[in-house]
């Protein structure tokens, strides 16, 4: 596989983002594939773009194979999330490499608990843990990481 181009993403794509979001979400096994969930998704892209987000895909020939938020000012990853027929490619691992670009001396992300393979991963690349606390609007445990460079 070529590695697909980081890229800002356009407003006409942000449904096709949320699928993805989806998707990727479905994959930990922590929530399952619906319309409810997908038009939630789809929402909460526009209203956080509206609150900060930088929002980035990884396109693939015009094929959305990830998506990378960030909130700048905040020295925040909000979410990495890569499309199932993705993963496995290394992708994540090229979108954190941008994500140091963009924030090269700190940064800091939440992870929900449940999703071992994720908070296993950024331990692996060089995040140390913090805090857990409880996210208020679904009720996951998420644990607070940071890196530094």
């Amino acid at each position: 596989m070529l590695h697909p181009v980081i890229r800002p993403a356009r407003a006409d794509e942000y449904d096709e983002i949320g699928r993805v979001w989806m998707e990727s979400w479905v994959s930990t096994g922590l929530a399952e594939a619906s319309e409810f969930l997908l038009a939630n998704l789809r929402a909460r892209i526009r209203r956080e773009i509206e609150n900060g987000w930088s929002l980035f895909v990884a396109d693939d020939n015009g094929t959305i194979a990830a998506m990378l938020a960030l909130h700048l000012p905040k020295r925040y990853l909000d979410m990495l999330f890569v499309g199932p027929a993705y993963q496995g490619q290394s992708l994540g691992r090229q979108l954190l490499a941008f994500t140091r670009t963009q924030m090269p001396d700190e940064m800091y992300l939440r992870c929900v608990r449940e999703n071992e393979k994720a908070w296993r991963w950024y331990e692996r690349e060089g995040f140390v843990f913090e805090k857990e606390e409880v996210e208020p609007s679904n009720g996951f445990v998420m644990k607070c990481y940071q890196w530094k460079r």
